[in-house]
């Protein structure tokens, strides 16, 4: 995937992380920066990220299918932005593929296994995720990333990219040396000074191992979020998730937990509130910006797979 890209690098559309000024940033290194919709977006707020955005070259917009099937609007916006790429995931109704391309719009979305691979292709796809367990936010969590990387490249006759726990130069050139067109990163950038990460949430992760994770639905429920259950979330541990990790039943009805999360999250209070972090977090050592960072990864993982060639 080439897209006049200097890297072989997007930033995964993380909603609440992913804003305008992280993707601009990302595509000024030589990327390809996505702006990212997440659970609770509005057309309104894509609009404030597209502010925030300037006049890149290129962007992308990601979206979640359960809320654009709820909020049209958004999709409207989305499309009538003309982004570079359009990202949709976490449904399974692919009729949104046929409108970008319409708009003349390329797309890429996540895919978990073979069949899901297979029928993002079928339905037109030109680009796809293939994310691994280990990659923070939401997913599901069934394949590591190089086992579903083989087994979508072995299907696939488009590009794909690949996601989940890329951190470092190493696993970003095990990656690309394994056959990805590239690698869709997310926690090794949650904490650039670019992002949209509250100061809590930032230090959280860069003071966070990669055993430090965990994937539950805790926060979707007490929330009130509609993610599907096949998409539980990989996060931090916190005193939230000990309490009610194997309790969703009890907390969906628990007013009160709602209203302490809520204000938890309102806080930044890092006992309380969600951080998306996949396993690379351990590789966080403080707030870099995304230059810097987007630059040691490819320089290193170049210089390792010309060590390797």
């Amino acid at each position: 995937m080439s897209a006049g890209l200097r890297l072989p690098v997007l930033n995964a559309p993380m909603g609440g992380v992913a804003g305008g000024r992280l993707a601009a940033a990302v595509t000024a290194a030589g990327g390809l920066g996505m702006i990212g919709m997440g659970s609770t977006a509005t057309a309104a707020v894509l609009a404030t990220e597209l502010d925030h955005l300037g006049q890149p070259p290129r962007f992308g917009i990601g979206l979640v299918d359960w809320v654009i099937r709820n909020q049209p609007d958004l999709l409207d916006a989305a499309l009538a932005a003309r982004p570079t790429l359009l990202s949709v995931s976490f449904g399974t109704d692919l009729s949104w593929v046929d409108r970008a391309h319409a708009a003349g719009i390329p797309t890429v979305t996540q895919v978990y296994d073979v069949e899901s691979a297979r029928r993002a292709q079928g339905a037109g796809v030109d680009v796809l995720v293939a994310r691994g367990a280990e990659g923070g936010g939401h997913g599901d969590m069934r394949l590591a990333t190089l086992p579903l990387l083989d087994a979508v490249l072995d299907t696939a006759t488009v590009p794909v990219l690949a996601a989940g726990g890329i951190a470092s130069p190493r696993s970003l050139a095990a990656v690309l040396a394994a056959g990805a067109a590239g690698a869709w990163l997310g926690t090794c950038l949650s904490a650039c000074p670019e992002a949209l990460t509250g100061d809590g949430a930032r230090r959280a992760l860069i003071a966070a191992a990669g055993t430090d994770t965990v994937t539950t639905r805790v926060f979707d429920v007490g929330q009130r979020l509609d993610w599907p259950a096949r998409f539980p979330s990989r996060v931090l541990g916190n005193e939230f998730v000990t309490r009610w990790r194997g309790r969703e039943d009890d907390l969906a009805g628990d007013q009160d937990a709602n209203v302490e999360l809520a204000a938890g999250i309102a806080a930044d209070d890092q006992r309380l509130a969600p951080v998306d972090a996949g396993q690379g977090v351990g590789m966080l050592v403080d707030s870099r910006p995304v230059g810097v960072v987007l630059d040691e990864l490819c320089t290193g993982a170049s210089e390792l797979l010309a060590r390797w060639a």
